[in-house]
């Protein structure tokens, strides 16, 4: 199993407006399984109480750039933010992440469409 860091920060999208004009630049940390996304937090400092989306299969950790880095120097895999978003609709349709570099094509060929909130 793996845990896998997106790279949102590049993007507006993944800005954080902080006071005083600051702005973080922010990632997705995702895993196939709670203890792993919560053991590479813990590894890299981050409070389990930061979770987003608990018990869903949209649950992950935004991280700000610098835990990005430390989890890659822990294992984390850098990926696309594309990719992340491709393997989040997998693992809403069967369960698991799967392989970042056939997740774009696997969403194109089976996801079916998300129903709106």
């Amino acid at each position: 199993m793996t845990v896998y860091v997106d790279d949102m920060y590049l993007y507006p999208l993944g800005e954080l407006k902080l006071p005083g004009g600051r702005v973080m630049k922010m990632s997705h940390m995702v895993a196939d399984t709670r203890e792993e996304l919560v053991a590479m937090a813990r590894a890299i400092g981050v409070q389990q109480r930061h979770i987003q989306k608990l018990g869903t299969d949209r649950e992950h950790f935004d991280i700000c750039k610098s835990y990005r880095d430390k989890a890659i120097k822990a294992g984390a895999v850098p990926i696309t933010l594309r990719q992340c978003s491709a393997m989040c609709v997998r693992r809403r349709e069967t369960g698991a992440l799967g392989n970042p570099e056939d997740a774009e094509a696997w969403r194109d060929k089976h996801a079916k469409p998300e129903a709106p909130e």
